[in-house]
């Protein structure tokens, strides 16, 4: 069996997501997503409008989605690779080059992100609504 895993916060799900999700499912036969906790997105300074709990019972309400692991910190990928038995490495294309260093662990991919839509462009349009 042909594991993938990507990362990310996963906040106000929208069909970019769920792009890249089936897209990284295509690559192999589970997918693992790395979900961002609270308090990692703290630290990065991101805000999230759902809660890790909230965020993770929607993801594993997503067909392509086999499990939800939490994300701590950046330093934990290549731990979850080898612990995991991960082959794939999957990442959206606004990342491109900032995880190569994983290549000596698993294959690398960086998949292009769905034109016209972000989580930052859904606030932002929402806001201006307003």
């Amino acid at each position: 069996m042909k594991k993938v895993i990507t990362y990310g916060t996963f906040d106000l799900i929208h069909h970019g997501h769920i792009n890249i999700l089936k897209r990284a499912k295509d690559l192999g036969d589970y997918l693992i997503v790395g979900l961002s906790s609270d308090e990692f997105n703290a630290i990065k300074g991101k805000a999230a409008y759902h809660s890790y709990e909230e965020r993770k019972l929607i993801l594993e309400a997503i067909k392509y989605v086999d499990e939800v692991i939490p994300e701590h910190n950046w330093g934990q990928k290549v731990s979850d690779i080898q612990s995991n038995g991960v082959e794939t490495f999957v990442m959206g294309s606004d990342w491109e080059g900032k995880f190569d260093d994983l290549s000596e662990h698993c294959e690398v991919v960086y998949l292009p992100r769905t034109e016209g839509i972000s989580t930052t462009k859904i606030k932002t349009d929402l806001f201006n609504k307003q």
